[in-house]
């Protein structure tokens, strides 16, 4: 069961990568952004997870496993940070919406791929062990509230 779940969270997070590549081809034609350098860190920490999280599936590793399925709040995090950035970017010079727009679409599939992962982690957990992860994983994505107050 596991093993057939795994792999629509890979097919899912090679779909993710294949939108964020043909975005990338398009940002390549146009002038750099400085939040550039915020979206590659985001790229490396979405694909150090689910290196990770692929390890500690074919290593049975449940342990390494709850313990990635924490990591993706940093990646929430550096997320809603270059989100912020990227609006701030637009605002002080409207000449970069394109480019920043694209980026954060990027931006987007990449937060989404940790969050694939992070449903490997939790299939991986649930292989070795055979039961679900107890707790539900908090979700602090802040970027669907910017500019407005948060429901809480």
């Amino acid at each position: 069961v596991a093993a057939l779940k795994v792999s629509g969270e890979i097919e899912r997070i090679a779909d993710l990568a294949a939108n964020a590549a043909k975005r990338s081809l398009v940002l390549n034609q146009l002038p750099p952004v400085a939040p550039m350098r915020s979206l590659i860190r985001l790229g490396r920490l979405a694909l150090e997870l689910v290196k990770e999280v692929l390890d500690s599936y074919l290593n049975h590793d449940a342990e390494r496993a709850l313990a990635l399925r924490e990591r993706d709040q940093e990646l929430d995090d550096v997320y809603s940070a270059l989100f912020r950035e990227i609006l701030t970017y637009m605002m002080e010079d409207p000449r970069t919406i394109t480019p920043c727009s694209h980026l954060m679409f990027i931006a987007k599939n990449l937060e989404r791929i940790g969050d694939h992962a992070t449903n490997i982690a939790e299939l991986a957990y649930y292989r070795v062990t055979g039961r679900t992860v107890a707790d539900a994983r908090t979700k602090k994505d802040i970027s669907s509230f910017i500019g407005a107050d948060p429901l809480e």
